[in-house]
């Protein structure tokens, strides 16, 4: 165990290690701000997930990131609500308004704010694409404007899972003239002093450790975690809506080529440190030690509320989305109702509470199958609610 932690955020120390104990956790980091400074940086175990039980494998550092899945996400919107803050987009338009071909088979009433509330309805495409295909922002754009909706946008929500990435970089191309890589890093984590990347640069691949499965810990009972039936039937569907929007790229990427973390995949690919995620999130909602404030008020409000709510017909559970961000729900508890923010498959999460001042950054080598609410963040997140003296909260 490395790191510090302030006295008051012990609990999550204590946490920390029970996750290596007892959630079989690998290699990992976790960094809480609070009103803009830090008081917990913990880090432990390997670098990489092949070093684990070798005893020669590279160890974790301050300065390791990990590639963050769907927490990019998170990020991702940011670049968005950041060009609506500046007043060159408007949610309310049609996203044809921006880019054109995105209005063929009936997409032309869908809008900017459908995209990022996940109800655009074209989270799969009829033909998948491969690894090399999807690292093409151009044919990865393609694709997602030549697709029919499976609803009618702005009807019914359900997660995009792979095509959130495609939709949300072209809409910033088409604004900014910019890449979404190069967005991100001038325009959000420079100002944030945040190590976050949309597209890892070469000069900091030496940074990134190496990922791979890890399988849930077995519980007091002697049983592994599983999902639920109907959810285990929607992943084991190859027809169903839930594989389709995984299986958008196929065959799956390898997540440690160096080529796949160089490509810019705006909803799944980000990389960064646990204390990265924490800045930038701690950046959105107020003043920053060595960064400055990047949301406005009427920002952050746009940013947590609701815009999406109730059975997910991608993910198969109700879910909660506000203008791009996961908000605190059943599916996804984060600290309280005013939270929002993004977790990762497998294990990462970034989010921002504003009432407490919170925010937090987890991200691991070891990936879980889970989307949501993998049980190694929630123990890390339990301990700051309690830390604070809160109670657990529902939606």
């Amino acid at each position: 165990m490395n790191g510090t932690t302030d006295p008051r955020f012990d609990g999550v120390r204590t946490a920390f290690a029970e996750n290596f104990t007892a959630r079989g956790e690998r290699g990992a980091a976790v960094v809480v701000y609070e009103a803009g400074h830090k008081v917990v940086d913990l880090y432990a175990g390997s670098r990489n997930i092949e070093g684990v039980g070798v005893g020669d494998g590279p160890r974790w550092e301050p300065g390791t990131a990990q590639i963050l899945r769907s927490a990019t996400k998170g990020v991702a919107a940011a670049a968005l609500l950041l060009l609506h803050q500046r007043g060159e987009l408007d949610l309310d338009a049609p996203v044809g308004a921006y880019w054109p071909a995105f209005k063929a088979h009936g997409k032309e009433h869908a809008r900017v704010r459908d995209v990022l509330a996940h109800r655009a309805g074209v989270p799969a495409l009829d033909r998948p694409l491969t690894p090399a295909e999807a690292a093409d922002p151009e044919r990865g754009a393609a694709a997602v404007a030549a697709q029919a909706p499976f609803w009618a946008p702005g009807t019914d929500h359900g997660y995009h899972a792979q095509t959130y990435g495609w939709l949300v970089a072209e809409l910033v191309r088409r604004v900014t003239g910019d890449d979404i890589g190069t967005f991100v890093a001038r325009e959000i984590a420079a100002p944030a002093a945040a190590d976050v990347w949309i597209g890892l640069p070469d000069a900091q691949a030496h940074r990134a450790g190496r990922v791979g499965p890890v399988e849930a810990p077995v519980t007091a009972g002697g049983l592994r975690a599983r999902p639920s039936r109907r959810l285990a039937a929607a992943y084991g569907d190859p027809d169903s809506l839930t594989r389709r929007a995984f299986g958008s790229v196929d065959p799956a990427p390898d997540e440690n080529d160096p080529a796949y973390r160089a490509a810019q995949l705006a909803g799944s690919n980000g990389i960064g440190t646990a204390d990265g995620l924490a800045r930038l999130y701690a950046s959105l909602i107020g003043e920053l030690d060595g960064g400055r404030r990047l949301f406005t008020p009427e920002t952050v409000r746009l940013a947590r509320t609701e815009a999406s709510s109730g059975p997910d017909r991608v993910l198969v559970v109700p879910t909660r989305f506000g203008l791009g961000h996961m908000l605190h729900g059943v599916a996804s508890p984060l600290l309280g109702p005013g939270s929002f923010g993004h977790p990762g498959r497998g294990g990462a999460l970034g989010f921002a509470d504003p009432e407490s001042g919170i925010a937090f950054g987890y991200v691991t080598n070891g990936m879980r199958t889970g989307v949501t609410a993998d049980p190694r963040a929630q123990a890390l997140v339990r301990a700051v609610r309690e830390a604070l003296g809160r109670h657990h909260s529902g939606a």
